[in-house]
């Protein structure tokens, strides 16, 4: 039995679809099941529970092998960790991220967990450190479709930003298959784009002209933090940004290669599946 976290994300439910076909066992831990099975399918067993409440998880857990830990706030991990090791789960597979060994990005989130995942004597562990989502663009999707610009401070700086598909991918390989036990894997896309490249590969794929505004690194410290973003991961994103621009994310890792003897998917290809969504 293979438990998943996270599943109705970009990931965690192109995770679930990816061991199905290969006729695993899954379980998924939501919060909302009626919603998580709806976005689901038939096939996949739903479990109510909480990251935030630590006490749910034991349930979830009771006859689970392996799991694949995808959390989003500080504290989450470690405590499913535990609980995981209290339960007897034999392998667990963490979603971090490429910007521990940095500090950037959402370091913040995963440092802590890696650690705990590594201390957890008895249980086997592999850890997943993807790069910058292509699926973050998203998140600019009213400034592209309102402006038609990407607001960025990174300057010409550039990232190999990753596929989600190829995470899910990268995922599911090791859940189904030997030798990964103690091993941490650095995923990144095929290509190190700047912003303004994005800017233009999208541009592309919607018909429309995009571009990049280089916009200064304090403007967004002042949006974040009206936004209410806490100071520590404040910090960690503003330092990513800063990563980019000074050219220390533009580095294309072989973990992709390793894992699945393909270097991804391009930015091109998710800017034409997404196309619509910023008409």
């Amino acid at each position: 039995m293979i438990l998943v976290t996270g599943a109705t994300g970009n990931i965690g439910s192109e995770l679930v679809r990816l061991l199905v076909a290969k006729k695993e066992q899954v379980r998924v831990l939501a919060r909302d099941p009626a919603k998580a099975s709806a976005k689901l399918g038939a096939g996949v067993e739903v479990v109510q529970g909480d990251l935030d409440q630590p006490a749910s998880l034991a349930a979830a857990l009771a006859g689970v092998d392996k799991a694949f830990l995808l959390a989003s706030v500080p504290g989450q991990e470690e405590s499913f960790i535990a609980a995981a090791k209290e339960a007897g789960v034999k392998h667990l597979v963490q979603n971090s991220t490429g910007g521990v060994p940095r500090g950037v990005g959402s370091a913040p989130v995963h440092a802590a967990g890696e650690k705990a995942l590594q201390a957890s004597s008895g249980m086997a562990w592999t850890i997943l450190r993807p790069s910058e989502f292509m699926s973050n663009v998203l998140w600019l999707r009213d400034a592209i479709v309102g402006q038609g610009s990407i607001f960025r401070p990174t300057g010409d700086g550039k990232a190999a930003v990753i596929h989600p598909h190829d995470i899910a991918a990268a995922a599911a390989q090791v859940l189904t298959s030997p030798g990964h036990e103690g091993k941490t894997y650095e995923l990144t896309g095929p290509q190190a784009l700047s912003a303004a490249e994005l800017a233009t590969l999208l541009g592309a794929a919607t018909g429309r002209t995009i571009r990049h505004v280089d916009v200064p690194l304090a403007a967004v410290r002042d949006q974040m933090s009206t936004l209410g973003m806490p100071p520590p991961l404040l910090d960690a994103v503003l330092g990513y940004y800063v990563s980019v621009k000074e050219g220390h994310e533009a580095r294309i890792e072989p973990g992709l290669q390793q894992l699945l003897g393909t270097s991804g998917r391009t930015f091109e290809t998710w800017a034409r599946e997404n196309a619509a969504v910023f008409h």
